[in-house]
């Protein structure tokens, strides 16, 4: 395709920080090594710090920067914006950015509660009907291992999912001393490990097994209750989750175990799954996530065992676009991906996915572990139904928002 028959679309982009930097590189390499149809232009970044969100903005060539995430919804140049937020704020700027008629990338969790969740599916869906595409910011699904695990499963390489072990492990927080965060803040973050981390876990296990989770039984501890304010000033009170543990239930009966964790000392980033089959077995581990382990009973028993796949090859999920067998991807390669996928869908005027239906299941799943660990882990059934209707769904959030103020 020519330069002259090629279109274009401006990226808006909400949050300059830890996320906002990973989709910046992910725009950039997404436009340079998938070469789009839709090319995207970095057209404004924004932050309510206009020095550091500017200092962001030099680094990766964003043309402009907005102080108000308002105005840059309303910028006529920005046909796409990526919200890069706190949990507090997606709703309310993926809401207005649909109702606007710009596409949406809205990073994980959805939300902060179920009522949010479903404003956004609802609004999603009624933007669909007009054309405009929205989807959420499950990376992990991007791994090569992973996609290509996905397709293994499918294909019916390990037989009927038999269990699942899916667990996220990290140790940020397991020093005392660690400052407090806006992570750390229910009222931002809508929930610990299991919002921040553990919805990966969710997601994979659904995402590659084709399953819902169905019924959880859960368990959640705050191990540090007080952690020192960043500028010295005293302590503030964490309201969040430090661990969650929960037992879960897939459709089909499977049943599956879930860790997530920002205690697990000397675990930097450690999202582990493994899929028992009736036919065999796969684990993907991403501290190794150039390699997906498969293991089959139809091998022959005097070579029966796991194998170590490494995901390099041409014919690998994405891998073709990069660099030359052997040469590995890292934690950044997945925005890319997610950045082609998301442009690709756009210009084809298909669904991208994960959808913010999507996004709501996972948000369901994380409540019901929530109401179980209130209740002394007490088994509690998940919502696997369409989302709400658009009108309850935004009265449901409207209120929920109203009465956190």
């Amino acid at each position: 395709m020519s330069g002259a028959e090629r279109r274009s679309i401006g990226i808006g982009m909400v949050g300059y920080a830890f996320m906002g930097m990973a989709h910046s590189q992910g725009w950039r390499n997404a436009r340079s090594f998938f070469d789009p149809a839709l090319t995207p232009r970095l057209v404004a970044l924004g932050g309510r710090d206009r020095v550091a969100a500017g200092e962001l903005a030099r680094r990766f060539d964003w043309q402009h920067v907005e102080t108000d995430w308002r105005a840059l919804v309303a910028r006529e140049d920005v046909g796409l914006v990526d919200i890069c937020t706190p949990g507090d704020t997606h709703a309310e700027i993926a809401i207005a950015a649909l109702e606007a008629g710009k596409h949406v990338l809205c990073e994980k969790p959805l939300a902060n509660s179920v009522a949010e969740a479903e404003a956004m599916a609802a609004a999603a869906e009624r933007a669909r009907a007009a054309g405009v595409r929205s989807m959420v910011g499950f990376t992990y699904r991007r791994v090569p291992a992973v996609a290509l695990a996905r397709k293994l499963v499918a294909e019916g390489r390990i037989g009927e999912v038999r269990q699942v072990r899916a667990e996220y492990l990290q140790d940020w927080l397991s020093d005392p001393a660690s400052p407090m965060s806006w992570r750390l803040e229910k009222n931002r973050a809508g929930s610990g490990a299991l919002g921040d981390i553990g919805a990966h876990a969710v997601d994979l296990t659904q995402f590659i097994t084709g399953l819902p989770v169905t019924g959880v039984s859960g368990l959640t501890d705050t191990f540090v209750t007080e952690r020192p304010l960043a500028d010295g000033s005293g302590t503030g009170r964490v309201t969040v989750d430090d661990s969650a543990v929960f037992l879960a239930r897939l459709a089909g009966g499977a049943p599956a175990t879930f860790t997530a964790t920002r205690f697990a000392s000397g675990r930097k980033n450690a999202l582990r799954i493994e899929i028992s089959g009736t036919e065999g077995s796969l684990a993907f581990d991403f501290e190794d996530m150039n390699a997906l382990h498969l293991y089959e009973e139809s091998t022959p028993s005097r070579t029966r065992g796991f194998t170590r796949v490494l995901v390099t090859e041409p014919d690998h999920p994405y891998v073709s676009a990069w660099w030359p067998p052997g040469h590995l991807l890292g934690y950044e390669h997945g925005f890319s991906h997610q950045a082609a996928d998301l442009l690709a869908a756009i210009d084809a005027g298909e669904d991208p996915a994960p959808s913010f239906a999507d996004g709501l299941a996972v948000q369901r799943v994380l409540a019901a572990v929530e109401t179980s660990a209130a209740a002394d882990s007490v088994w509690t059934t998940v919502d696997t139904s369409a989302p709400a209707a658009a009108a309850g769904a935004e009265a449901r959030a409207d209120r929920e928002r109203e009465a956190a103020r």
